[in-house]
């Protein structure tokens, strides 16, 4: 209790432990929250907590509550589980994919991971798990980093129509993805320019200086 409200003053590193995949993790008392941060940015329960909840908010609390089923990839400390769980107040069921199983003992042991109902966690790199799943979903959540690095393939056509093909009509792809220089504007422009006409894409920049959103709705 006392070092969290000294964060209010100042963050307190509470745990510290390298990575294969994130290098350096670290869990902080922050304003009296617990965060986990890398290196250079926040993971979960900080800033990037409030750019997914604005991405849910925009496609629609009451929207995503008729949901069935929803993918999340990138997990990290699950803070947009508890967005979904706590807030949204979403029954349906959650697989979350994350591929470093550090940070899956660190979401368990400091943010409750395991604690949720109708959630599955699953320790498996992202493309191949979208490689070979059978299951659909009403709403994919991508959220990938390491670091402030997203990887290449997420922005392949062969990832793309996957994940399009495995999204639901009427489903919604939500995409945070960071910005840092004019190539990552490109990149993004690019990307947006790949979805057909039965996709309905939005684009919201500048969610927490560095992070763009993507909705991304599958009409038919």
């Amino acid at each position: 209790m006392i070092k969290r409200l000294l964060s209010f003053l100042f963050p307190i590193k509470i745990h510290e432990k390298k990575s294969d995949f994130s290098k350096n993790l670290e869990v902080t008392w922050n304003n009296g929250y617990l965060v986990l941060d890398s290196k250079n940015t926040n993971y979960s329960f900080g800033s990037l907590q409030r750019v997914l909840k604005k991405g849910l908010k925009y496609i629609g609390y009451e929207r995503i509550r008729n949901f069935k089923s929803i993918l999340i990839l990138g997990v990290a400390g699950g803070s947009v589980i508890d967005t979904l769980k706590n807030e949204v107040k979403f029954e349906g069921t959650i697989t979350g994919v994350e591929i470093d199983s550090t940070v899956i003992e660190l979401a368990k042991k400091y943010f409750g991971l395991d604690n949720y109902n109708k959630v599955s966690i699953i320790n498996e790199d992202a493309f191949e798990f979208v490689l070979k799943t059978k299951e659909k979903y009403d709403l994919i959540i991508i959220d990938i980093f390491q670091d402030t690095t997203m990887p290449n393939f997420l922005f392949e056509d062969f990832f793309i129509n996957r994940i399009n093909y495995l999204l639901n009509i009427k489903g919604f792809i939500l995409f945070n993805t960071m910005v840092l220089d004019y190539q990552d504007r490109r990149r993004n422009a690019i990307y947006k320019s790949k979805f057909e006409s039965n996709y309905s894409v939005r684009l919201y920049p500048k969610i927490e200086v560095h992070n763009e959103l993507f909705t991304i709705k599958k009409l038919a």
